[in-house]
C-alpha cells in the first residue's frame, strides 16, 4: 500500500518541487504566459483528448456533474458558516471552501490513483467546477463578469465540444485526435510546474489560522464528497474520484483573484499554501482508506 501511495504522490511532489526550486533559484518563469497557454489551449485539449479516449458512460458523467454541484454548494455553505464562526470576511473564506485545486492537483492525482477512466471522471468534476470558478468566483472576487466573457471562456467552449463526444458516442477524426492528445499532454506537467512556482512566490502569514482552516477545508471536503457520493449511490470508482477531488486544497486561482481585487491577498495566500502542504499529509490517509475498496 505504501508503494502504491508513493507512486501516486511522487510525480506530483517531484514536478511541483521542480517548479518551486526553479523559482527559488532565481530563474525566470513566465507564469502569466504559461497560465494563459494552459487555460486557452492545454486544458481544452486535455478535456477533448481525455473524454474522447475514455469509455465514459454518459450517466457516470452526469452523476459526477451533479455530485460536483452538490459538493460545491455544500462547501459554500460551510465556508459561510465558518466565516461567521471565526469572524472572517465571507468574500475571502467562502471562495476558499468553494473552489478546490481540482486542476493542478486533482487531475494528476486522479490519473495516478485511478487511471485513465478516473482521469475522465476527474475532468468531468473539473469542468463543472471551472464553470463556477470562472463565473461565480470572479464575481465574488469583486471583478466584473459578463455572459459574453463566460461563453468565450475556452473551458466553456471545450465543454460544449465534449458533449456530443460523450452523449452521442462520436469520435474525433484521427488527425484532430492526435493533435489534441499532443497539446493536452503538456497540460498536467505545466499545471504542476506552475503550482510549484506559485507556492514559491506566496509569502506566508497567519500560519495558525491557515493551518486550521486548510485542514478543515480538506477533511470536510472529503467528508462531504463521501456523503454525497453515498447519497447518490455512486459506483466505487466514481465515488473515489469525487472524494479525492472534493478534498483538494484551496485553488491558487483564489489567490490570483484576491490579488487582482486587493481583497486580503495575504490571508488567501496563507490558506492556499497551508492547505496545499497539508494535502501531502492528509491525502495519503484518504487514499489509503479508499484505494483498497477498488481492488
Amino acid at each position: 500500500m505504501l508503494a502504491e501511495l508513493f507512486a501516486v504522490l511522487a510525480p506530483v511532489l517531484i514536478v511541483a518541487g521542480i517548479g518551486y526550486a526553479w523559482t527559488r533559484s532565481g530563474q525566470p518563469y513566465p507564469t502569466d504566459f504559461i497560465a494563459r497557454l494552459v487555460l486557452a489551449i492545454g486544458t481544452p485539449c486535455l478535456v477533448l483528448s481525455t473524454l474522447s479516449r475514455a469509455d465514459l458512460d454518459p450517466r457516470a458523467f452526469a452523476h459526477m456533474a451533479l455530485a460536483c454541484v452538490l459538493v460545491t454548494a455544500s462547501m459554500g455553505l460551510i465556508g459561510l458558516l465558518f466565516s461567521r464562526l471565526f469572524r472572517q470576511q465571507w468574500k475571502v473564506l467562502v471562495p476558499a471552501f468553494l473552489f478546490p485545486n481540482s486542476g493542478n492537483m486533482g487531475l494528476p492525482i486522479s490519473l495516478y490513483a485511478f487511471g485513465e477512466h478516473g482521469l475522465a471522471l476527474a475532468v468531468a468534476f473539473f469542468l463543472v467546477l471551472a464553470i463556477f470558478q470562472f463565473s461565480v468566483g470572479i464575481v465574488l472576487s469583486g471583478n466584473a463578469m459578463s455572459i459574453g466573457d463566460l461563453l468565450r471562456n475556452p473551458i466553456m467552449i471545450s465543454l460544449v465540444l465534449a458533449m456530443p463526444i460523450i452523449f452521442l458516442d462520436l469520435q474525433l477524426p484521427r488527425w484532430l485526435g492526435n493533435t489534441v492528445d499532443l497539446l493536452g499532454g503538456m497540460t498536467i506537467p505545466l499545471m504542476l510546474l506552475t503550482l510549484g512556482v506559485s507556492l514559491a512566490s506566496i509569502r506566508l502569514h497567519h500560519i495558525g489560522n491557515g493551518l486550521l482552516l486548510g485542514a478543515l477545508r480538506i477533511l470536510l471536503g472529503a467528508a462531504v464528497g463521501w456523503g454525497i457520493g453515498a447519497a447518490l449511490a455512486l459506483e466505487p470508482l466514481t465515488h473515489g474520484v469525487l472524494v479525492v477531488q472534493s478534498a483538494m486544497p484551496v485553488a491558487v486561482f483564489n489567490y490570483l483573484f484576491a490579488v487582482r481585487a486587493n481583497r486580503s491577498p495575504e490571508q488567501v495566500a496563507s490558506l492556499v499554501l497551508c492547505s496545499t502542504l497539508l494535502t501531502f499529509v492528509l491525502l495519503p490517509l484518504i487514499l489509503a482508506w479508499w484505494m483498497p475498496l477498488l481492488t
